[in-house]
């Protein structure tokens, strides 16, 4: 289904594909098409670095969405990025439902090399302030700045 869908389509990434249980099923499609687009694990790895460690043994993906309030602290979150990246796999910063105006994951999101991030359209206030403020930090850095989009 997805395979064709990828052939036939300029799909980039999948988030969440599969039940978050089903780690055969992950498996597969990331074998089939990992290598062509991003294969995010959501609710498979609950940004839970036992589920991560697990995923990246299996291979049942070859990225991460990271919610920050979502393991619980932002020690955890920093190990739970540390050993995607260094599995060779890519992070995507998150917001949560329920969001408000602190645009934190902006910063966590280029401090931490993630390269993407997810905060929803550009229609309300506590997105738009994330938005800003990784606007503010690419003017803060400069000639610095690195763009990482993935290809």
């Amino acid at each position: 289904f997805y395979a064709d869908w990828v052939k036939r389509y300029p799909i980039f990434s999948i988030e969440d594909g599969l039940d978050e249980n089903d780690w055969d099923s992950w498996k597969i499609m990331t074998q089939r098409l990992g290598d062509q687009i991003q294969i995010v694990g959501d609710d498979l790895f609950v940004t839970n670095p036992d589920r991560i460690v697990r995923g990246i043994k299996e291979g049942s993906a070859n990225a991460v969405l990271i919610k920050l309030n979502q393991i619980g602290t932002l020690t955890e979150t920093l190990q739970a990025i540390e050993m995607t990246h260094r599995a060779g796999w890519r992070t995507i910063v998150s917001h949560r439902s329920g969001e408000t105006e602190d645009s934190f994951i902006a910063d966590l999101s280029v401090a931490a090399g993630s390269g993407q991030i997810k905060t929803g359209s550009i229609s309300r206030s506590e997105r738009i302030c994330k938005y800003n403020r990784l606007l503010r930090i690419e003017e803060e850095l400069g000639e610095v700045a690195k763009f990482d989009f993935p290809s």
